[in-house]
């Protein structure tokens, strides 16, 4: 009892302060006792030569010899981080974009809406280490040999496409990259239901009263978005934006790379060195891309 009045005597962000302390407290607990000791351990492999014989792990100081591996003697390693950057520079804008229209659209009144919900949100589903680990059934090695026959027919028309927008006098750079859209297509949407869900819960909180005053003044639904939704989502934007480069990072070439040559070739100081080069790359990303997204966000009081 005493408690709850002390927390009532404290002003309004001071209550928020200590709710959202609270509520990062898990995760702050997790990151001490299962991470961070875990993490400590990869930086000193990164900066030894690790040996594995009967006895152990036999590790030896050896300075930035492992970054300098990596950069300049792995052939695999600078290609790599090269095309996990692009994918994640073509992919994020596109998945962002698709699951706001989607989210709009959702949020719409028509007969079915749960069931569409459902469908958007079945790619995450079908995304988890238990259906993921059905690749290797025959089922699902027919399903792609048979995308794999269609390919074809799939090239043919995305070249028809290239040829109707150049002729349309679109610059060389927009019609190449409106094609690889088009051809990541599966991708953008199996990786597009939680930021689905995200942009509608957040549209789902806008006051209907802002819009029924937007219809008096005659504004139209493409006036409504983006005077009223756009920038009522903006924060959740930044969010989406941040969680999708991550999400983009965590299984590609790059992972493939670093697991196979820690625990394949047994290199473990360059396999540690590698991710640490990894994850400089992606924490340098993420604060470039919050930094520019954040000064444009709107914040409603």
């Amino acid at each position: 009892m005493k408690s709850i009045l002390r927390l009532n005597r404290r002003t309004y962000n001071e209550q928020k302060a200590l709710l959202g302390f609270f509520y990062v407290l898990p995760w702050l607990l997790g990151f001490i006792f299962f991470f961070l000791i875990p993490l400590l351990s990869s930086l000193r492999y990164s900066l030894s030569s690790v040996q594995a014989n009967s006895d152990g792990l036999i590790v030896h100081f050896s300075g930035f010899k492992n970054y300098l591996e990596a950069l300049t003697v792995n052939t695999e390693f600078n290609r790599s981080l090269a095309d996990s950057i692009l994918n994640m520079i073509i992919n994020v804008p596109l998945i962002v974009i698709f699951s706001l229209f989607l989210a709009v659209l959702l949020n719409q009144k028509f007969i079915g809406r749960s069931l569409a919900r459902s469908i958007f949100f079945l790619p995450v589903i079908l995304a988890s280490g238990v259906i993921l680990n059905l690749e290797s059934t025959s089922l699902i090695q027919a399903v792609n040999e048979q995308n794999a026959g269609a390919g074809a027919i799939h090239g043919m028309g995305t070249f028809q496409l290239e040829s109707l927008m150049l002729d349309a006098g679109l610059s060389e750079w927009v019609v190449d990259y409106l094609s690889n859209a088009v051809s990541r297509i599966y991708d953008i949407v199996s990786q597009s239901g939680v930021q689905i869900l995200i942009f509608l819960a957040g549209i789902q909180t806008i006051s209907p009263q802002l819009y029924e005053a937007s219809k008096m003044e005659g504004a139209t639904g493409y006036e409504a978005f983006w005077k009223i939704t756009f920038p009522m989502v903006s924060p959740l934007i930044l969010v989406n934006v941040i969680y999708t480069i991550i999400d983009s990072f965590s299984n590609n070439k790059m992972t493939d790379l670093i697991r196979e040559t820690g625990f394949t070739q047994f290199n473990f100081g360059l396999s540690s060195a590698m991710a640490w080069l990894y994850f400089a790359a992606v924490t340098l990303i993420l604060v470039i891309s919050s930094f520019l997204i954040s000064r444009k966000v709107f914040y409603y009081d």
